[in-house]
């Protein structure tokens, strides 16, 4: 019997109470009233929406900040309190849940976009235990039933006022929160090396891709034609399963699939470039475009090797000079175009790089992968309890 067994046996043998948020807390505003001039030059801090959405606990160490008006009444956050996402473009990503789990000295506002959920009895959750209970499958599938819409979806107050949660003892909270602080501390530490390998693969490509002067240059927009020959596919036809997964940079470029038949995929393999997110891509895959933004490309003639030109593009430092470099400036910017057969082998020294990195089926991505799905198998399995009867 494990120790988490043995808390069960002792302090809930007949199973745990069960009741709707309402009973337990009341939920609170962000903030209200603001201008987008209150946050060009603020003197408080407050939490934005991605903060709560990436993060299942609130980080305030932060820098974002907003102007709070002396005798302003403001909801401020405390320790413990559960923070929600109001809404999302997919009732999935609504009301995603981050908690307080530190003492606050300083005052901390909440953006406009979300809402908080503070308990009356502020000893009845572990605020480490409510940021693994509030993102469990269980109360993330009843949180999700709660958003309604179209083209945008809101959280819906008094539906979520509805959503049952657990309330198991503090102790049994305490041996869950050891249990999965293990898992994604292993996790975390398993990510930090493949960033260092990332960085690692980024500075063999940097180096392979350093020539001398006897090697010529080009610009990328010489050497590149447009490869697409489908038209945009609106968001209206956007579908979890179909022929052609879309490619829509406004969506972080994977956006779902289509079956419409006026879907041409590009010429292959191809070179995936969003004008305003500045990503870069390479496909050796059918795909249907999702917006008009995101620009596909394939080598004027067969003197080039399409991946050895997505690695030198990649190479560009495409993000140094702001938001504002499009097409039209990486355009004209230069890469080293050695022969055809040098150029096939550093795709292959490349390729092997970046295999190690990224190929899930392998090393620390195929490691990673693995203990993700065993920390969501116990994160379910341990926030599962047996209900006590009335």
């Amino acid at each position: 019997m494990s120790r988490l067994d043995e808390l069960i046996v002792e302090f809930c043998p007949e199973g745990v109470e069960v009741k709707p948020l309402f009973k337990v807390g009341s939920f609170y505003g962000g903030l209200s009233g603001k201008s987008i001039d209150d946050f060009s030059n603020g003197n408080a801090k407050y939490i934005t929406y991605m903060n709560v959405f990436s993060n299942p606990v609130i980080n305030v160490e932060i820098s974002d900040q907003v102007r709070i008006f002396e005798g302003e009444r403001q909801n401020t956050l405390e320790y413990g309190d559960v923070i929600f996402t109001g809404s999302s473009e997919t009732p999935n990503e609504c009301g995603m849940s981050s908690v307080v789990t530190q003492k606050i000295e300083e005052k901390i506002f909440l953006n406009s976009f979300c809402f908080g959920l503070r308990f009356f009895d502020r000893n009845l959750f572990i605020p480490d235990f409510s940021k693994y209970l509030f993102r469990s499958e269980g109360i993330r599938k009843q949180i999700v039933q709660t958003a309604n819409g179209v083209t945008r979806f809101n959280v819906s107050k008094k539906k979520m006022c509805e959503v049952q949660i657990p309330i198991p003892p503090l102790r049994v909270q305490q041996e869950i929160v050891h249990i999965l602080d293990n898992f994604t501390t292993l996790e975390a530490e398993l990510e930090a090396e493949l960033e260092a390998r990332k960085k690692q693969f980024e500075y063999y490509r940097n180096s392979l891709l350093t020539f001398g002067d006897d090697v010529p240059r080009k610009k990328i927009g010489d050497v590149l034609k447009n490869g697409n020959a489908s038209n945009s596919i609106s968001k209206n036809n956007y579908k979890l399963y179909g022929d052609f997964p879309i490619i829509d940079q406004s969506k972080s470029f994977f956006a779902g699939y289509t079956d419409d038949e006026t879907a041409i995929p590009p010429i292959l393999p191809c070179i995936i470039f969003g004008d305003h997110t500045r990503i870069v891509k390479y496909s050796e895959q059918n795909f249907a475009q999702g917006d008009s933004g995101t620009k596909v490309f394939i080598p004027i003639d067969s003197s080039l090797n399409t991946k050895y030109i997505y690695y030198a593009f990649c190479n560009l430092d495409i993000k140094s000079r702001g938001y504002n470099r499009h097409w039209s400036i990486v355009k004209d910017m230069l890469i080293p175009i050695p022969s055809l057969e040098i150029q096939k082998e550093f795709v292959r020294i490349l390729d092997y790089f970046n295999s190690i990195v990224n190929d899930i089926s392998i090393g620390l991505p195929a490691e990673i992968v693995a203990r993700h799905k065993q920390y969501e198998y116990y994160c379910n399995k341990l926030l599962t309890f047996k209900v006590v009867k009335a």
